[in-house]
């Protein structure tokens, strides 16, 4: 769901950076206190786990379309709403910056879409309150429909994004029409995949599931890095090279072009991200796939996600007053 640059005009690029770094701001001083808890090697390996499975694209079959898990609803239950934004910003601005995978102007568009939707509407309407509940039925059926509805929201503001950009000739009904039923079978594995992952870790370590948004202590950040290093470094191999959901409903919608002139904005955002990705599409600059280009792209991301978060954590780490 990484919207490109061409599909938005400046307005409303900057508007959705504003939007999705006001929410940035309001999480960081939430979040400034839970590191003393111990929260940040939580984010950090989480997130570096989190960038490599969104290198995974799964085919959906019978579309010749492909989808990817976004992650934000498995951080915001180990880790609050709150951490999983700022972990999953990391993850969207590596992906922009060093590997060419969504646009610099699209950047808040994106975190927005897949971030703040899901950990900030269908968490805590929908996942949580079901979450909380006795039964692990509930637990169950709050993550596959809080997946559902976040992927859902997630492709309507999409929609919204580009209608509203008027770069590309799409109409409302006919764009929704086209995204919103292949990120229904996207949100139904997110949520499956969610449940496995959740359940899985909370088997091992309940306590993460008990203290999520809360304190976490103790982690098992050790699993979770070697989780990371297998899923970058050799799943990642097995990705489907069938387009992903946006990329499959433009083109069932004919691909239809950016209008109207380049303007500046646009062609220097380009030239920011042609110079810092080193390895654009995951790939050797030289071109050509090959398993090692896959594999140092999915360890050195997550490597370069744990840099950022540890730098958040940096910068919001409590300061001793001066005596």
């Amino acid at each position: 769901m990484h919207m490109a640059d061409a599909l938005l005009s400046p307005a409303v690029g900057i508007t959705m950076w504003a939007v999705s770094g006001a929410a940035l701001a309001r999480c960081a001083s939430r979040v400034r206190g839970s590191l003393q808890e111990g929260a940040l090697p939580l984010m950090g390996v989480l997130g570096a786990f989190v960038f490599a499975v969104q290198m995974i694209n799964f085919a959906i079959p019978g579309t010749g379309s492909s989808g990817h898990l976004a992650g934000t609803l498995f951080l915001a239950l180990l880790m609050g709403p709150d951490a999983a934004y700022l972990a999953l910003a990391s993850v969207l601005v590596v992906q922009a910056l060093f590997f060419a995978d969504g646009g610099l102007l699209a950047l808040g568009c994106n975190l927005f879409n897949m971030g703040f939707l899901p950990a900030f509407v269908a968490y805590p309407l929908i996942v949580k309150p079901l979450a909380e509940g006795r039964g692990g039925e509930l637990r169950t059926v709050g993550i596959l429909v809080g997946a559902v509805i976040g992927l859902q929201l997630g492709a309507l503001g999409v929609v919204v994004e580009t209608v509203l950009s008027g770069r590309a000739d799409l109409g409302f009904k006919t764009f929704a029409l086209a995204m919103l039923p292949i990120h229904l079978a996207i949100g139904l594995v997110e949520g499956l995949a969610t449940w496995a992952l959740v359940g899985f870790l909370g088997r091992l370590r309940p306590e993460l599931l008990q203290g999520a948004g809360r304190r976490v202590s103790r982690h098992p950040a050790v699993l979770v890095a070697i989780m990371a290093l297998v899923v970058g470094g050799a799943v990642s191999w097995y990705a489907s090279s069938r387009p992903d959901g946006l990329e499959w409903a433009l083109h069932r919608l004919g691909n239809p072009e950016a209008v109207g002139i380049p303007d500046r904005v646009h062609h220097g955002l380009e030239k920011v991200q042609q110079g810092a990705a080193l390895m654009p599409d995951y790939a050797f600059r030289s071109g050509g796939e090959s398993r090692a280009g896959t594999s140092l792209a999915g360890i050195g991301g997550g490597a370069l996600t744990l840099v950022v978060i540890a730098g958040v954590g940096f910068a919001l780490r409590p300061r001793r007053k001066a005596l």
